[in-house]
């Protein structure tokens, strides 16, 4: 896979610029794929890399203190970015990790715990609430635990790993899986996050980085199985399934024609600039 670091280094900096591209990337379980070639295969060397939560990666490239980032689509968005195409963290159907529970009737939700810093998660929260059931509740910002959050809340929103440890058909309450409301509603995939930053950073070279990086993953499935389940104290078969059948990794039209959609909805309507498709 790829032709190693020097090339892509040489590649990157085709003027001799000693300096790397400065990537923030985010050690979620469903980005591990996409950062695999980064860390482990021939890609790595390419990029200065650092890690954050999604929501400060996009405060590290609006700051400048980084030129690309795997960033939410709501803050791709209000920040203007042009999007590295090829790759994406989306689904196609239920996604496992966003999960609303509520213990009373879906239509009849006033409040709604959740950790707001997921920005991306509660604007889609609130789309599929308003647009399907018809409610728009208060979102009161706690941390990911259920018990406190349906002590406090008529609702809680459960976010990456947290959603993950619950099992929603031994809970005694409704449980929404918002991937799958979303196709559901819609017909298309929905998009989560993608590479994005400035645009002259995102360029034919960097794209295909970040595309040979998921390849190299790709190859590389059981390995991430192993390592990721071990080192969040998951079980493999739990981890093999969310990232084989619930998240998808490829930016496609169908892709697209949902994050456009999704921003309508969320009432940001920013123009999206997604870069012109590699060639690999």
């Amino acid at each position: 896979v790829g032709a190693g670091a020097e090339w892509y280094t040489r590649s990157l900096n085709p003027l001799g610029n000693p300096s790397k591209p400065r990537v923030c990337a985010v050690s979620f379980l469903n980005t591990a794929p996409l950062v695999w070639g980064l860390e482990h295969g021939p890609q790595r060397g390419a990029f200065e890399l650092s890690y954050a939560v999604p929501s400060a990666c996009a405060d590290r490239v609006a700051e400048g203190a980084a030129d690309i980032g795997l960033v939410p689509v709501v803050e791709i968005a209000k920040l203007a970015l042009d999007i590295a195409p090829g790759t994406a963290i989306a689904c196609r159907g239920p996604v496992r990790s966003i999960l609303l529970i509520s213990k009373v009737p879906v239509r009849e939700i006033r409040t709604l715990a959740a950790d707001t810093s997921s920005r991306t998660s509660v604007q889609l929260a609130r789309v599929i609430l308003a647009r399907r059931y018809g409610v728009e509740p208060a979102f009161v910002n706690m941390a990911p635990a259920l018990a406190p959050m349906l002590g406090t809340c008529d609702a809680a929103l459960l976010i990456g790993d947290p959603a993950l440890r619950v099992e929603p058909a031994e809970l005694p309450f409704t449980t929404l899986d918002l991937g799958a409301e979303w196709v559901e509603m819609t017909g298309l995939p929905f998009v989560f996050a993608a590479w994005a930053g400035r645009a002259k950073f995102i360029t034919p070279e960097t794209a295909r980085v970040f595309v040979e990086s998921w390849r190299f993953g790709e190859s590389r499935r059981s390995e991430i199985v192993a390592v990721e389940a071990a080192r969040r104290g998951l079980p493999e078969p739990l981890v093999k399934e969310y990232l084989t059948r619930h998240i998808a990794f490829e930016m496609g039209a169908a892709e697209i024609e949902g994050l456009r959609l999704f921003l309508r909805y969320a009432g940001l309507d920013a123009h999206l600039r997604i870069a012109e498709a590699v060639t690999l």
